[in-house]
């Protein structure tokens, strides 16, 4: 597995469960940094079968907000997941932040890392053109938040069906 490596793909295309397959590769431990917000019974629900899927081997970190924090204090040890930027993205939007600062300085972090760091996006731009000025403004937002991890990343997969296919190495 590379230094860095971002997965993208469809909702429910399989990008989780593979990044946790490539986490746990490397020493059988992995910490799983966490960005959802759990604000009703759906989200909870969600949060809850993430949680189900994995075991006693990893530690869970919640970084709503500040991934760059994050991925600095657990440096050094074993592979990170972060899962996932979309969801990043939408907390940064919804609370009025700087979101291309903090993509900025999330590139610069990765730069620096030492240990592997995995991240889980969503490509969102395959479909009709939302109706809706957030809706666009968010879709936007998360095509250059991807392009300018996918840059900073030294290999990229597209998940389709669970299966990845190679996009950068």
């Amino acid at each position: 597995m590379g230094q860095s490596l971002l997965i993208t793909g469809g909702a429910r295309s399989g990008k989780s469960a593979l990044a946790e397959g490539y986490a746990l590769e490397p020493t059988g431990k992995a910490i799983y940094i966490a960005t959802a917000q759990a604000h009703d019974s759906e989200m909870e629900a969600r949060i809850a079968e993430h949680q189900k899927r994995r075991g006693p081997e990893w530690t869970t970190v919640q970084a709503p907000f500040d991934l760059a924090n994050a991925l600095k204090q657990s440096d050094g040890g074993d592979p990170r997941l972060v899962d996932c930027l979309t969801l990043w993205l939408t907390n940064l939007m919804l609370s009025d932040k700087d979101w291309r600062a903090e993509t900025e300085t999330l590139v610069e972090t990765i730069a620096a890392q030492s240990a592997p760091v995995i991240f889980v996006t969503n490509e969102v731009g395959g479909g009709i053109v939302p109706e809706n000025k957030l809706a666009r403004d968010f879709r936007d937002a998360a095509g250059w938040v991807n392009q300018t991890i996918a840059r900073a990343c030294s290999s990229v997969v597209l998940c389709v069906a669970g299966y990845p296919m190679k996009v950068k190495n």
